[in-house]
């Protein structure tokens, strides 16, 4: 048997599907792209907006506490979480991304819910622009529409 969820390009059907974007707030000129992308993205695959839910954390450590909750209470199939973490002259950058990724490594671990990574992680403005619309497209969009198609495997599994 052979399960297939929706390519990203695919017209996704988003009926019953609640979608939460985890943003933060630090380099909001970034994050605040990622988010504009993340939800034009599922507008445009048949999302209401009454379906996106969005929630403001300070910056990228927190994101993953917040996804963790609403995994806990429920009400979203699909988690995307969006930050911009970019390196400076201490080892913090190191410490917030492995952080960061392990935590929602461990949400995505569950199998239960839908997640999207959209926390960039990069050396310079230069290459964040690349990546809310650039040359390397746009991570919010990515991580927004991976979320559900992940969402939409998990439901199918469970018939």
């Amino acid at each position: 048997m052979s399960i297939h969820a929706p390519h990203l390009g695919d017209k996704i059907e988003a009926t019953g599907l609640n979608v939460a974007i985890v943003v933060s707030r630090f380099n909001a000129h970034i994050t605040d792209a990622l988010l504009d992308g993340a939800k034009k993205a599922l507008l445009d695959h048949g999302f209401a907006e009454t379906q996106i839910s969005v929630f403001y954390v300070p910056g990228a450590f927190e994101i993953s506490t917040v996804a963790n909750r609403l995994a806990q209470l429920g009400g979203h199939q699909a988690i995307v979480c969006l930050g911009c973490v970019m390196r400076g002259a201490t080892a913090h950058f190191e410490y917030v991304c492995q952080g960061v990724t392990d935590t929602m490594s461990k949400l995505a671990q569950r199998g239960d819910i839908g997640l999207g990574n959209g926390v960039l992680t990069l050396d310079t403005e230069e290459q964040a622009q690349e990546r809310i619309g650039g040359k390397h497209g746009h991570k919010g969009a990515e991580a927004a529409l991976t979320a559900v198609e992940i969402a939409c495997l998990l439901q199918s599994l469970e018939g």
